[in-house]
């Protein structure tokens, strides 16, 4: 540690009881022989015998003194011991400490050196002046009591001025000693080694006969224990803070979209935890995108995270699709053997077509927010977490098209369950916080996200987030697909969605994703109807034909007075034809049905297969 030597004032330290007695023995004792051990207890046991009660006013009545005095020195031990484990930085430590002072422990002025190669520096001092401790720049051998300490580990009492002269005759030339009446030098040791010298002087004699070496050689012990929790604090923090300036914003994505990112670190006191977002530069003008969490919060959750974030970002650099970059992440995190996983959401964003490939591992789903503020949770299929080395790598790739103006959010199970919040509830207090204002503002509409979950008491609009304890990292990623110059696509609501063949589960993830499309449509049957549609509609295609079914869906029209139209199309050249099924018959009725309950359909043949689609209008007659 470098610079001035810190000094700190007791205020806000915590509160310990005053100083008893106590001495300081100048050599580490020597380990005795068992009948001499035996001896100095049969000797300590005769006087404990022997001792008065306190009403006796003899020489009893002072050994009693003396009892209550070591039990006085005890508590301020432990009470000391508690407060300096939670203390945080070596000046208030030292103003800690500094509270036992008193009349039979008369301490003035403390001092910290720490070794730096050949020169002791001191690194941290309470209640000297600014000319003491700048004077304190010592060559190890040199020929001064702290630097004594340094060389030997053996503390160093000095009983008077005259004892300093004598023993020190070269060391006022970097302290003079005469504003104290009393030294002590002991050895700290942080980490298993000795590292540094704590300074004690006292402006009134102090006796070494009754037990205060003892008392300060177990405060110097302290002492060094909390040192070592203060460096490992501050190395927890370094790090902490490097991988986040490491992080920052997120950068701008390419031409054609948008992204923007926040990130709020848990109230843990870590500047950041396990979540973490990424951007990359991929060929051909596409761009990565990548969401993670690492379980955990702690600087070991931070470090892990960047280790993954760094293997993803070169993974997906080198070429790699979605898949392929999740399994090889998976793998990478199994090999470090931490004993943790992380989730993760890796997607490429093709800017020109507006094509996302997106691959998922564990993460919650992404949000689709359309351009008149409708948003819908996106149900995309996933994978195990990373490093459940499971022998499950299989991370499949769904495929989303984004439409102009239409955003895409991910995010960290933090912004969804901070505040007691479950998926559900926490889900809504999102949804409200991303639908209102325009897809121009992203940044606005990020901070609008943060403040909902963060300040949700003190925030007003337009507000800057305010950080505030959160329960759990929370990270948040914003990608927009931007309008082009000469073209911007008429304000409306869309829907699409591709169900490959081998994705019958992605019929009920078309329901839900209707469900929310229609959120507020009038005629809430209509909504029954379109779901049951649409699940026919997509039935036929996987059961009939072999291949994906792309479905698009278009709201147009003022609210009240609005038209839903639905296409379903594949590959297939296979046209579908009407039947009258059997009661008991378990297909053939989507035709049917079309007829029955939409207010318009047809077939349109493509160049490639066909294409059904049905229309609604929402001020339309009634259903048969």
């Amino acid at each position: 540690m470098e610079g001035k030597p810190e000094s700190v004032e007791p205020r806000g330290v915590p509160q310990v009881g005053g100083g008893r007695e106590r001495g300081i023995p100048e050599e580490e004792p020597e380990e005795h022989e068992a009948p001499e051990a035996y001896d100095a207890e049969v000797r300590q046991v005769d006087v404990l015998n022997r001792l008065a009660g306190p009403a006796s006013g003899g020489p009893g009545a002072g050994s009693d003194r003396a009892l209550r005095r070591t039990s006085h020195r005890d508590t301020d031990l432990l009470v000391t011991g508690h407060a300096l484990a939670r203390i945080a930085s070596l000046g208030e430590a030292l103003a800690l400490i500094s509270q036992l002072a008193d009349a039979d422990f008369p301490l003035r002025g403390q001092a910290v050196f720490r070794a730096d190669r050949e020169v002791l520096h001191c690194v941290g001092q309470f209640g000297l002046s600014d000319g003491e401790s700048d004077a304190f720049r010592l060559p190890l051998r040199t020929a001064h009591p702290a630097a004594q300490v340094a060389r030997t580990g053996r503390p160093v009492v000095l009983a008077s001025p005259q004892d300093y002269r004598d023993r020190f005759p070269s060391a006022s030339g970097y302290a003079e000693p005469t504003r104290y009446e009393a030294w002590a030098f002991l050895p700290l040791t942080t980490y298993g080694q000795l590292t540094g010298v704590w300074m004690a002087a006292f402006d009134a004699p102090v006796e070494t006969t009754d037990g205060t070496g003892t008392f300060l050689v177990t405060l110097a012990r302290l002492l060094g224990q909390c040192i070592e929790q203060t460096y490992d604090g501050q190395a927890d923090r370094t790090l902490s803070q490097s991988l986040r300036s490491s992080m920052g914003r997120i950068g701008p994505g390419p031409e054609g979209v948008t992204v923007t990112a926040r990130y709020v670190p848990t109230g843990g006191g870590l500047m950041v935890g396990g979540d973490w977002f990424d951007s990359i530069t991929l060929p051909n003008g596409r761009l990565g995108v990548v969401i993670g969490d690492v379980q955990g919060h702690d600087v070991q959750a931070a470090g892990l995270m960047s280790q993954l974030r760094t293997a993803i970002h070169a993974y997906a650099a080198e070429g790699h699709g979605p898949d392929a970059v999740l399994v090889r992440a998976s793998h990478f995190l199994a090999s470090l053997d931490e004993g943790r996983f992380a989730t993760c959401i890796y997607l490429e964003a093709d800017p020109r077509t507006g094509t996302l490939r997106i691959a998922r591992a564990g993460h919650p789903h992404p949000v689709l927010r359309l351009p008149d503020g409708t948003c819908l949770l996106k149900h995309v299929r996933g994978g195990l977490p990373l490093g459940l080395d499971l022998g499950e790598d299989d991370y499949p790739v769904s495929v989303i098209t984004l439409r102009e103006n239409e955003i895409l959010m991910l995010c960290t199970d933090g912004l969804i369950e901070s505040g007691g919040h479950d998926m559900y509830s926490g889900w809504l207090r999102v949804r409200s916080a991303l639908t209102p204002g325009g897809a121009d503002d992203l940044d606005g509409m990020a901070d609008r996200l943060l403040n909902a979950v963060v300040a949700p008491q003190s925030t007003q609009p337009g507000d800057r987030p305010v950080t505030s304890f959160t329960e759990d990292d929370i990270a948040l990623l914003l990608l927009r697909r931007d309008p082009l110059a000469d073209h911007a696509d008429r304000p409306g609501r869309n829907l699409r969605f591709t169900l490959e063949q081998d994705q019958a589960q992605g019929i009920a993830d078309a329901r839900i994703e209707f469900q929310g499309l229609l959120h507020d449509w009038a005629r809430p049957e209509q909504v029954d109807t379109v779901l049951l549609l649409v699940s026919e509609l997509l039935g036929n295609v996987l059961i009939h034909t072999e291949q994906a079914a792309v479905l698009r869906a278009d709201i147009s029209g003022a609210e009240g007075h609005r038209r839903l139209r639905v296409e379903v199309s594949d590959r297939s050249d296979e046209v579908p034809s009407r039947r009258a099924p059997g009661e008991l018959s378990s297909s053939g009725r989507g035709l049917v049905l079309l007829d029955l309950l939409a207010h318009r359909w047809n077939l349109r043949p493509e160049p490639e297969g066909k294409t059904v689609w049905f229309e609604l209008d929402e001020d339309g007659p009634e259903e048969p």
